[in-house]
């Protein structure tokens, strides 16, 4: 069976074998297909440097150093090809599949599906990737690309109501079919918990080496799909306590903040329900943002008009502006945003570090950005402005709700209507999601599962 590096290769790539890993840098770009891609699943680069940018201040408009971690340099070119990995080599190693055998399911509504594409065909799995059919036009190009199925399902980013009762079909349709739901298995909170956060907490020291923060991150934001990126923060409150962890959502689809619900436009988060894997106990507050502010704050780094702005009228960087221009995605303008807001909300300061994530990057969004021109017109200087001011700038305090002991115990019920209801858990796996021992448990098995990973390539090397 094809597998590729452990939890620890993952967060340091200067583990892997460096002949492997010379070959597998190699291939990123050269070889995009290549199943050596498996070993560029990091978030370093080949000098082991963490991805990242530090934000001016000039686009945030406060003190704090926001800093974002970026995930299109992954195979895939999103993080989320991670969590699929993880998730597949978790079952691949406990024996509940088997490539012979088992056709995959991956439920998403994009960059999971398409990491699940990417990984479940590289790992020479029949795959079918399920997801609505209002996504962007490039995610389902990648999938196809990638040799996936695809099935479509209806509505938007928010409608994974429908992905479940299609999942539900398939699995009766056929006892080879094999469901890897990011929304439920642990898999993906494990590897954003190791891989993610720990990534984040070695940050913050090369940071403060280059002048940026005083060696510690201070908040930690993320929107939820899956809620398997906001597990980073997880990690990182357990290095620094006061540390905190905040959770976005679309104000369009506001189901943690309100019960909500609706269709929205950030594609990848608000998805009308609160996953199994999101550990809302942990969660400081929660913040709602206008997707409109998403695809405006987009558009302004997607036109050339937005861009002369940004550096002539603001001062910002050219270089700089064009690697944002190539590094932001939809939903890492949200996280923009809502860092903006906690940085206010918390009052933040020079020495604070506020970690936001890009997802994914602009590839995937010419179709959005094309659709968004043709309803609002071209893009001048005054509206360039604007955006910068309306959808950065004044980002304010409205839409905020704090992690009290009563918010996250609405937030932990609401779990039951989706998992219990119709997903066939037990009220005493909800409850047992309120005790920290739960999440330890399952943090702690990362190290048993590269010792299986390892003990399986020692018997193949035996072999060969």
């Amino acid at each position: 069976m094809v597998t590729g590096p452990t939890f620890a290769e993952m967060l340091h790539p200067q583990k892997i074998n460096p002949a492997v890993r010379a070959e597998a840098a190699a291939a990123l770009d050269a070889d995009p297909l290549n199943p050596l891609n498996l070993y560029n699943i990091t978030w370093r680069d080949p000098n082991n440097e963490i991805y990242h940018l530090v934000l001016p201040k000039a686009l945030t408009g406060v003190e704090a150093e926001i800093v974002v971690i970026y995930g299109g340099r992954f195979p895939s070119g999103s993080h989320k090809v991670g969590a699929a990995y993880s998730v597949l080599l978790e079952m691949q190693l406990m024996g509940e599949v088997d490539p012979a055998l088992h056709t995959l399911v991956w439920p998403s509504t994009g960059n999971y599906g398409i990491g699940g594409a990417f990984i479940g065909c590289r790992m020479e799995y029949d795959s079918i990737v399920v997801l609505p059919e209002e996504m962007s036009q490039e995610r389902f190009e990648r999938i196809r690309a990638y040799g996936a199925r695809i099935i479509r399902t209806a509505g938007s980013e928010s409608n994974v109501k429908e992905i479940y009762d299609e999942v539900k079909r398939l699995r009766a349709s056929d006892p080879n079919i094999r469901i890897l739901n990011q929304f439920e298995v642990m898999g993906n909170y494990r590897f954003h918990y190791h891989v993610t956060g720990n990534t984040i907490v070695e940050l913050a020291g090369d940071l403060q080496r280059k002048g940026v923060g005083s060696g510690q991150i201070s908040a930690y934001v993320s929107a939820m799909g899956s809620a398997g990126t906001i597990a980073a923060g997880d990690r990182i409150k357990q290095v620094w306590p006061d540390h905190k962890i905040v959770g976005l959502e679309p104000i369009q689809c506001p189901t943690l903040y309100n019960n909500g619900y609706g269709a929205h436009e950030i594609q990848g988060i608000g998805d009308k329900h609160v996953t199994w894997i999101h550990n809302v106990h942990n969660m400081d507050a929660l913040m709602a943002i206008d997707d409109m502010d998403c695809l405006k704050g987009l558009r302004l780094l997607a036109e050339e008009t937005g861009r002369q702005t940004l550096t002539r009228r603001f001062g910002i960087d050219e270089a700089q502006v064009q690697c944002l221009a190539e590094t932001l995605g939809i939903s890492g303008i949200c996280n923009i945003i809502g860092a903006i807001k906690t940085a206010k909300f918390f009052s933040l300061s020079a020495e604070d570090v506020v970690v936001t994530v890009a997802t994914d990057a602009m590839e995937r969004y010419g179709s959005v950005m094309s659709k968004l021109r043709d309803v609002q017109g071209p893009l001048d200087e005054a509206d360039a402005t604007a955006i910068l001011d309306g959808s950065f700038h004044r980002a304010g305090l409205d839409w905020v709700q704090e992690g009290s002991r009563e918010a996250r115990e609405r937030w932990h019920n609401l779990k039951y209507y989706t998992w219990v209801e119709q997903q066939s858990k037990s009220v005493a796996e909800l409850d047992a999601q309120r005790d920290p021992a739960w999440w330890i448990d399952h943090q702690e098995r990362v190290g048993e599962i590269d010792k299986r990973l390892l003990e399986q390539r020692e018997q193949q090397q035996a072999i060969h």
